[in-house]
């Protein structure tokens, strides 16, 4: 049974500084952070406002946010451990599960380890908008481009590979993927959870505009390639609320500590399998660091999740930091890297 080590109140107070800044300067309207460990109720640190559009309503547990990549593990990740030998195996190539995948298809040979490790090799720019237009099955189009890459050779962050992972999901459960996404998040709590689009209200943080004059995006995906597929990928289009986040983390490191399937799951993903740069690793789907003791993801809009098994801590960051550009996501850096040192150290 893990034994849990508290947050220190420092790393809290330097966490909730830190955000506090981050939108007192502006481009960043306002975000929350959800903290805790799987055996005691969540906290949440919060600063800002949802957005303009939505007045003087200030971020909380209840605030939706569209966590673009956090999609990957919130979604794709879990549903594929939950697959495993009931489905397909991680080592099953793509072409055996996806009856449109032509034989001769060089993404054909693709694996669901190599996509969910990032070292698929499968060409590096999503770019869905190529296709349009195209009569031919979206995977057979994705499996149809050349290699940039042998399978396995190397590390390089690829969203289509995710992309196929929700087709094959979908093929072999013979449900959608957000019926089936659905269901895990029902299970595990996370009732406010879900695939866009979302109706527009101050509960719901609006991302970026596209257009001078033009709607600002709202309940609707920030990631051009989830919207092509209607909202529903297996890369992104999940929106969802820090106390989810809170509710999914409790769920996978309680299981980790009690040994249930999830929690094996994550035991398998946090070894690692492809090196990023001195420090970090990948493993299945997750960036590991701290020689593996510790799990994160991003997303593009402004969103991180971050698990420390061995100490059965948590940490969770929702913003729309694309709010005003999609550049100023890059403020959120001293913030995520104050994040990764808070949960790594321990008193």
């Amino acid at each position: 049974m893990t034994l849990t080590v508290p947050w220190s109140p420092n790393a809290l107070a330097d966490l909730s500084e830190c955000l506090e800044l981050m939108t007192a300067d502006g481009p960043v309207p306002g975000g929350v952070i959800a903290h805790g460990t799987f055996d005691a109720e969540p906290g949440f640190l919060a600063s800002g406002i949802v957005a303009p559009e939505c007045g003087d309503a200030r971020p909380g547990p209840d605030t939706v946010y569209d966590v673009a990549s956090l999609t990957k593990v919130l979604a794709t990740w879990p549903l594929v451990g939950t697959s495993l030998n009931e489905s397909f195996t991680l080592d099953t190539p793509v072409r055996e599960l996806l009856p449109d995948v032509p034989a001769e298809a060089p993404g054909g040979r693709v694996t669901a380890r190599q996509i969910l490790s990032h070292t698929s090799g499968l060409r590096a720019d999503t770019r869905l908008d190529r296709y349009r237009g195209r009569t031919e099955p979206l995977a057979e189009l994705i499996c149809g481009e050349d290699l940039i890459a042998e399978p396995g050779a190397g590390h390089r962050y690829i969203n289509r590979g995710f992309i196929l992972l929700g087709l094959v999901l979908a093929h072999t459960r013979g449900h959608r993927l957000d019926e089936l996404a659905a269901d895990l998040w029902q299970s595990l709590g996370m009732t406010a959870t879900a695939y866009g689009p979302l109706t527009r209200s101050a509960r719901v943080a609006p991302t970026e505009q596209r257009l001078p004059g033009a709607p600002r995006l709202w309940g609707m995906p920030h990631d051009d390639n989830a919207a092509l597929l209607g909202g529903v990928a297996g890369h992104a289009g999940v929106f969802t609320t820090p106390a989810d986040l809170a509710a999914f983390a409790t769920a996978l490191l309680s299981s980790h500590a009690n040994g249930g399937d999830l929690g094996r799951w994550l035991a398998n993903s946090l070894q690692p399998l492809a090196g990023i740069e001195p420090g970090l690793d990948r493993g299945l789907a997750w960036i590991l660091a701290d020689d593996g003791r510790v799990a994160y993801h991003h997303g593009f809009t402004g969103t991180s999740l971050y698990l420390a098994p061995h100490t059965g801590r948590y940490l969770a960051i929702c913003t729309n930091a694309v709010y005003h550009h999609q550049d100023n996501r890059t403020r959120l850096a001293p913030l995520r890297a104050l994040a990764l040192k808070a949960i790594t150290d321990e008193p």
